[in-house]
């Protein structure tokens, strides 16, 4: 099935330009947003898109100061939240089911804080992770990585100039240990590492900054409180980032939980046909609903 796709260029009232592009028929009039992880990527969610857009339109755009979002300038959580509402505006979209994934699962929350009226359904992939996971993540991570490896990405990140080959490697080694099967997580990584460049490490500090002294998980209860009714979370069962988080989370939520076993932080490339089964089910239940 061939999906039409339609992209823009849209001015924020701050006078920055967000680039995005949407598959499907935009003519329908609940469309899906899909926000992208980082902070300080541009989108990657492409191949995750084409899975639900013949079931609702489906729009994705490169956050500001990444991808061709080109801005120069501070980065803020609330700035972000409102690049959202106002692509809503430009789309005609007074709601959207929102699916975020990684750092998107926590713009997605703060959204949903900021503007409730607005999120029809919300699906939360892999995130937004709770109490002290960073600990666990880290042993995790360092377990999946021979020593070399690990002394390796230590030198990489101290180095104040890094070559471009530098910098691909410097991801790849960062992100390799995101998936179940570290061989093909290898592939996976470095074909990354080219794609999802240049990484924006200004916005991810001063982001990551802002999310750490005001974390997500300090606004739990408010967050619940003005969950939509359709709200879900999905983590892949070996993520270094240890699922008990999460678990954690759909408890203090009050939402189910769906466990993608042989999944990694990126469970679509691993589990594909779970991950699409779940993705179908909940935007139709949200779009279409009984």
């Amino acid at each position: 099935m061939t999906l039409t796709e339609t992209q823009g260029l849209t001015r924020m009232t701050d006078e920055a330009h967000i680039r995005w592009i949407a598959a499907g028929d935009t003519t329908r009039r609940l469309p899906v947003v899909m926000l992208h992880g980082g902070p300080g990527l541009p989108d990657y969610l492409g191949d995750v898109a084409t899975m639900i857009a013949d079931l609702a339109p489906v729009y994705r755009y490169d956050q500001r100061g990444t991808g061709r979002s080109e801005w120069q300038g501070p980065h803020s959580l609330a700035r972000h939240v409102e690049d959202l509402a106002e692509l809503l505006d430009a789309w005609g979209a007074p709601k959207a089911v929102l699916i975020g994934h990684s750092y998107g699962t926590d713009l997605a929350s703060r959204f949903c804080l900021t503007h409730p009226d607005r999120v029809a359904a919300l699906l939360l992939l892999c995130g937004p992770f709770v109490g002290d996971w960073r600990t666990a993540y880290r042993s995790e991570r360092n377990r999946r990585m021979t020593a070399a490896q690990q002394e390796r990405l230590r030198e990489l990140e101290a180095s104040a100039q890094r070559t471009d080959e530098e910098e691909a490697e410097l991801l790849t080694l960062a992100w390799f240990t995101d998936h179940a099967d570290v061989q093909r997580g290898w592939r996976w990584a470095a074909d990354g590492a080219r794609r999802r460049r240049p990484v924006n490490w200004a916005m991810n500090s001063e982001l990551g900054k802002e999310g750490r002294a005001d974390p997500i998980e300090q606004h739990l209860d408010e967050l619940r409180a003005c969950l939509p009714a359709h709200t879900e979370l999905l983590g892949g069962v070996d993520d270094p980032r240890p699922l008990s988080a999460l678990e954690s989370l759909a408890l203090r939520l009050e939402v189910p939980l769906t466990r993608i076993d042989g999944g990694g932080h990126e469970p679509w490339l691993e589990q594909p046909e779970p991950v699409r089964r779940h993705l179908r089910r909940f935007v139709r239940r949200a779009v279409y609903p009984s």
